[in-house]
């Protein structure tokens, strides 16, 4: 039985280094700091899409529990982990920021239900979450948009000894020959790794 094609273009992805650079960098002090910190957090410790991210309410996750009920493409349900910093840094927003970002001089509670919120108190879009990683990306010298984190986290899971049928499941991949691109990443991971550390995995003998 042939398997299935796989996608050429391998997706772009950050280093386990660059991804911790990127989410400890300094952030403002203030509700949207804490914001813009849990959605980078979240964005590469869930591997959730943009528009899931900007689409989830906050009765959504359940940090006790360590689970977020994403809602993906075509409406497809699906539960994702959520747990280490990334459940802290959400913990942190939603304690001490989310409740503040709300038009200016009013007072009370949000009026919107959305997890993350701009400074109106409505629910952020996606532009200003692609702006927003791009800008963060930016200042510790990454080219990235919010996917990179998606991919950035499907291929550290893989390296980590992911299952890929569960990676499947995490990411929402209707086919699994969308997540098996990832297999392509990790191979290319393994062999840069070989050829940089295994002392004579460079040399070669000519004129034989």
């Amino acid at each position: 039985m042939p398997l299935p094609k796989v996608p050429q273009r391998l997706p772009d992805v950050i280093s386990v280094l660059q991804a911790e650079e990127l989410v400890t960098q300094p952030f403002a002090e203030g509700p949207a700091g804490l914001r813009d910190r849990a959605i980078l957090e979240v964005l590469y410790g869930c591997g959730v899409r943009v528009s899931e991210l900007t689409g989830a309410d906050t009765g959504d996750v359940d940090l006790k529990e360590g689970f977020w009920r994403v809602s993906g493409k075509g409406g497809k349900e699906r539960e994702v982990p959520i747990g280490g910093m990334a459940a802290q840094a959400l913990e942190e927003y939603l304690i001490s920021g989310r409740p503040f970002l709300r038009p200016k001089g009013t007072t009370g509670r949000p009026f919107s239900d959305a997890l993350f919120l701009n400074v109106r108190g409505g629910r952020l879009s996606r532009q200003a979450v692609f702006r927003m990683v791009r800008a963060y990306g930016g200042r510790v010298g990454l080219k990235m948009h919010p996917h990179t984190l998606r991919h950035s986290y499907a291929t550290h899971m893989l390296e980590g000894g992911a299952d890929l049928r569960v990676l499947q499941d995490l990411l929402g991949h209707a086919d699994i020959a969308t997540t098996q691109v990832y297999t392509h990443v990790d191979r290319r991971h393994i062999r840069e790794e070989y050829l940089s550390t295994h002392p004579r995995a460079r040399l070669r003998v000519t004129g034989v």
